[in-house]
């Protein structure tokens, strides 16, 4: 007698059908560990989309399992705070309010991005975090007002300072200061010197400076997430490029009006193999650039 065919319509196993209590999650490279019932915590948030409808099989996991979330792994632990107690502390000069709010719109948060609207516009008001002025660095006495017209001026007023910062039509005011730049590269060489070493490979470039600059210079280009939560005044040796190429982080700087004053650099080698000679060098190499 003939066996009746098997369904085509495998049902998921138990393990597959429900979330365990705690939760573990990918979020763009940072790991964290919660419970289930805060992803749940707010009907309608994209997590609670994510992890009440639908299956844990139907989710992207990483190598190890964890659920990925394909979103910025350093901001999400305010968004998680905020799933914890419905509330979320900023640290003091906060300089990220405009990404958080954009992954609060993201998650499906509305509150947290009700919340994170003043700071949003109080940072709007000094410039959108550029801080082409350091106005923390003037007097504490002093009163500020800006008025950003046609002539660009700044007037800052005072119980005995008046003044008016004032840039030529059409240009910004711009702060002096110092930007280093530095790298770590690597080239091999033949045992015939005449011949043409392999091109160098940068693994890294560093950015070491005033914070306010590195951001102005560099933009989205600058991975901040190995310095987080400094303000704008003080000053950072942990900022690296999200690009390799150093001549690209020269034509930054001179767009930014910086010009090279001085470099050095420190080498090693190394023999690869007895037979070849070959040898690597590798170098670290810092370039300090600066504009009036």
């Amino acid at each position: 007698m003939a066996m009746p065919e098997k369904s085509s319509d495998v049902k998921p196993t138990e393990e597959c059908s429900s979330f365990p209590e705690i939760i573990e999650l990918n979020v763009g490279g940072q790991v964290y560990i919660t419970r289930y019932p805060t992803l749940i915590s707010i009907p309608g948030s994209r997590l609670w989309e994510m992890f009440s409808v639908k299956n844990p099989c139907s989710l992207i996991q990483d190598n190890k399992g964890r659920f990925f979330i394909d979103r910025d792994g350093f901001l999400f632990r305010y968004v998680l705070d905020y799933m914890r107690d419905m509330q979320v502390v900023l640290p003091d000069h906060f300089p990220e309010c405009g990404r958080l709010h954009r992954e609060a719109e993201y998650f499906k948060l509305p509150e947290l991005a009700k919340m994170l609207a003043p700071k949003m516009n109080k940072l709007n008001l000094t410039g959108n975090d550029s801080c082409p002025i350091d106005l923390e660095e003037l007097s504490p006495s002093i009163d500020t007002t800006f008025n950003f017209s046609s002539t660009n001026s700044i007037h800052i007023s005072g119980p005995d300072n008046p003044m008016v910062l004032t840039a030529a039509p059409g240009s910004e005011l711009k702060k002096a200061g110092f930007i280093t730049i530095g790298y770590r590269g690597s080239y091999t060489l033949g045992r015939d010197s005449q011949t043409d070493a392999k091109f160098r490979r940068v693994a890294r470039i560093m950015v070491c400076g005033k914070i306010s600059l590195a951001k102005e210079v560099f933009g989205d280009t600058l991975n901040e997430s190995r310095d987080p939560d400094r303000p704008p005044e003080r000053y950072t040796s942990r900022y690296y490029l999200k690009f390799t190429f150093l001549e690209q982080a020269f034509d930054k700087l001179a767009d930014a009006g910086f010009h090279m004053v001085a470099c050095n650099s420190t080498g090693t080698c190394t023999v690869t193999h007895d037979q070849t000679d070959d040898r690597i060098w590798t170098s670290y190499t810092e370039y300090v650039f600066y504009r009036e």
